[in-house]
């Protein structure tokens, strides 16, 4: 197992047990993170996101796989969490595809990549079947969940 990949069990296997000292360790000191909710974070903001998601969740579990080494930098992994979405209380299977780019063994580029009108339709219900393929729900969204990650930066 090389460098890499021993980064990319020790970040899922910390995740799977909602460890973000550990998840936050696998970072590389100029990472940058994006995901359809978040945006795009620096190094900070996906530290705080990761503490946040690990602190507050329930019901929670995640399972990976298909971990593809493609070069010596860059690997995909698939992942799925399972969890109570806390704004709503309804249950989320999200399946995702995380794309990372490595320096040192450590993770300096992160994109997790899933479909948001099937999170939204399944995170809000109704209204997320209706709205959550608009640009304008989407950036709502991301809105409110980039104040919300700020509030727990601050506190």
């Amino acid at each position: 197992m090389n460098t890499n990949e021993a980064t990319i069990h020790k970040f899922y296997t910390a995740f799977q047990q909602l460890d973000y000292a550990t998840m936050q360790s696998c970072y590389h000191p100029e990472a940058v993170f994006s995901d359809p909710v978040f945006g795009l974070l620096d190094v900070h903001e996906v530290k705080a996101m990761w503490e946040m998601l690990c602190t507050r969740a329930k019901n929670f579990s995640l399972t990976y796989g298909n971990i593809q080494l493609l070069d010596d930098e860059y690997t995909t992994t698939d992942w799925k969490a399972i969890y109570i979405f806390s704004q709503t209380g309804r249950k989320v299977e999200n399946q995702i595809k995380a794309h990372m780019r490595f320096k040192d063994g450590l993770i300096i580029e992160h994109s997790d990549a899933f479909s948001i009108y099937r999170w939204s339709k399944q995170a809000f219900g109704l209204t997320g079947w209706m709205l959550g393929w608009s640009g304008y729900f989407n950036k709502k969204l991301q809105l409110k969940a980039r104040i919300g990650l700020q509030k727990f930066m601050e506190q």
